[in-house]
C-alpha cells in the first residue's frame, strides 16, 4: 500500500528520547519509522523501546534477535551473531556502537506489525546502517515481537546512554 507521512520528529539539539505518542491506531496495519542521520552526544548505542500505555512508560515485554556485519577502514571484516544483543526485555538496542565524531551517525528503519491488535503479539524488523566509533561500517538487522495482546500505542528511540544529538525520524503510515 501507500506510505503516508504522519509525523516527524527533528532533533536539532540533545533530547533524551524521540517518542512517537500519538497516530499509532487500527488506521494502519504496518508503520515504519525512517531514522535518517541519528547522531549520538557521546559514543552509545541507539535503540527503540515499545508502549501499550500511550507513552506514560515504554516497558512492554518483548524479545528480539539481531545479527550484524562490519567492516573497519583498518580492513578488519566481521559477520555475526552474539547471544549477548538478544533481549527478553529492555531497550532493543540496534546500531552499534556509534560514534559521536561529526562525521558519524545511524540511518534505517523500523517496520511495526499490526500494533493495533488485541488478538496477536506485534512483530517488528529494523534494519540500519551506521558508522561505527572504530571508525567502521555496522549494517545491524533486528527482528523481535512485542509480546502482549495489548495495543503497542507509542513508540521510543534512545541512546544506552547520553543524548540523541541531532537527526530526523519520520513516521509513516502504510495503507490497508
Amino acid at each position: 500500500g501507500a506510505m503516508t507521512l504522519l509525523t516527524t520528529n527533528t532533533i536539532s539539539s540533545g533530547v533524551s528520547s524521540s517518542n512517537f505518542t500519538s497516530s499509532i491506531n487500527s488506521t494502519y496495519d504496518t508503520y515504519v519509522f525512517k531514522l535518517i542521520n541519528i547522531h549520538p552526544a557521546s559514543q552509545a548505542f541507539l535503540g527503540f523501546n515499545f508502549s501499550i500505555d500511550g507513552g506514560s512508560n515504554y516497558n512492554a515485554t518483548k524479545t528480539s534477535t539481531n545479527f550484524r556485519g562490519y567492516y573497519s577502514e583498518a580492513g578488519t571484516s566481521l559477520f555475526s551473531y552474539t547471544d549477548g544483543d538478544d533481549i527478553a526485555q529492555g531497550l532493543v538496542l540496534t546500531a552499534g556502537n556509534l560514534g559521536n565524531g561529526t562525521d558519524e551517525a545511524s540511518s534505517g528503519e523500523l517496520f511495526l506489525f499490526s500494533p493495533s491488535s488485541t488478538t496477536f503479539t506485534k512483530h517488528f524488523i529494523f534494519r540500519s546502517s551506521s558508522v561505527q566509533s572504530a571508525p567502521a561500517a555496522f549494517n545491524c538487522f533486528v527482528a523481535g515481537y512485542v509480546n502482549t495482546t495489548s495495543a503497542v500505542n507509542a513508540v521510543q528511540f534512545a541512546m544506552s546512554s547520553g543524548n540523541i544529538d541531532s537527526g530526523v525520524i519520520k513516521m509513516y503510515g502504510i495503507t490497508k
